[in-house]
């Protein structure tokens, strides 16, 4: 199993101030759901920070996503740990496959793979 990209999710109401603002350090957006706009460095690709108002398929907005190679594989190993699944394995309509889990400090991931 491999790291491809980890990204903080700020909860924040402020899309248009927070890409203006985030823009001034030099990203860019690189998707917007309505519900979640990402922004990213155009030199760095993988330099990412997402803001979220709430998750639109989850009970809880998660404080950071990890993307990973083998989402299946993960999850696997994160359930026989007996961690904390706060939301199931699934397929989402956007074209990833995710679930959450709660880490050691309480933290919500979103750990996801592209399908």
């Amino acid at each position: 199993m491999s790291v491809r990209r980890v990204v903080p999710n700020v909860r924040s109401e402020a899309a248009e101030e927070n890409r203006e603002f985030y823009g001034l350090l030099g990203f860019e957006e690189v998707m917007n759901h309505g519900w979640i706009m990402t922004l990213a460095s155009p030199s760095a690709p993988t330099a990412q920070i997402s803001f979220m108002t709430d998750d639109a398929t989850a009970p809880v907005t998660p404080d950071m996503s990890v993307e990973v190679d083998d989402v299946d594989a993960v999850y696997a190993a994160v359930r026989d740990s007996g961690a904390e699944i706060v939301h199931p394995l699934q397929n989402e309509e956007w074209g990833v496959r995710r679930f959450f889990v709660r880490d050691p400090n309480g933290r919500v991931v979103n750990v996801l793979g592209h399908r």
